[in-house]
């Protein structure tokens, strides 16, 4: 997690793009990088929007580096409750343990960040990985903030260098995950990093979106 989750609620301007059942917070098919901005941690992660399979999309190479592009949006989850997103990854990063800090690297990985307002400590995130061999819609805690938490939303080889469509209920997500009702979604960011592990990594990021049921 490294210092990602406290940075992105308190740094850019908000920015949406929203109607009354749909929030896009990310516009890649159509070129659009308005409003995300990187930070860097180790080395860092080359973030560009390429083609791939006849789609525009955001390419990530990670070379032993950890950086993030993050936005920040205004979410309401009692309208919008659902995630969905359109990732590829070109391998998993295999043989790294990523419950621990040492394997705490992912090709690809989502997050939504809730922020504690004044009260700064309560800043939580969950982030949606594809694991390299955590069970799908396995849970299990950050390496580095006891505010975040994971979920393991595709895992392994089985479809590695195909385009994969997800969709979450993060209101329900939240619930599972901390015990109580979710406030506002206060930002959204992408993550490639292989920093921890000294690997190599390529994903590509399509569209993201809040939806209603």
């Amino acid at each position: 997690m490294k210092k990602l989750l406290c940075w992105v609620v308190v740094c850019l301007p908000l920015l949406s793009w929203a109607a009354d059942d749909r929030v896009d917070i990310a516009r890649f098919s159509q070129g659009e990088l308005r409003g995300w901005q990187p930070k860097v941690f180790t080395g860092e992660t080359r973030y560009s929007l390429k083609s791939s399979d006849g789609r525009l999309a955001l390419r990530a190479e990670s070379n032993a580096a950890a950086s993030g592009l993050y936005r920040k949006v205004n979410v309401e989850l009692d309208k919008t409750p659902m995630l969905n997103w359109t990732w590829k990854v070109d391998s998993v990063l295999a043989g790294a343990d990523e419950r621990i800090r040492a394997g705490d690297d992912y090709s690809a990985r989502v997050y939504v960040v809730f922020s504690g307002g004044p009260m700064f400590w309560r800043t939580r995130a969950i982030n949606y990985v594809w694991s390299n061999k955590q069970p799908v819609d396995s849970i299990w805690p950050n390496a580095f903030t006891g505010n975040a938490r994971m979920i393991a939303v595709e895992s392994g080889t089985g479809r590695v260098g195909q385009w994969v469509s997800e969709r979450r209920d993060v209101r329900a997500d939240y619930q599972r995950l901390f015990g109580e009702k979710p406030g506002r979604v206060d930002a959204v960011a992408i993550m490639t990093d292989t920093d921890n592990t000294g690997a190599t990594a390529t994903a590509w990021y399509g569209d993201i979106w809040f939806s209603a049921k």
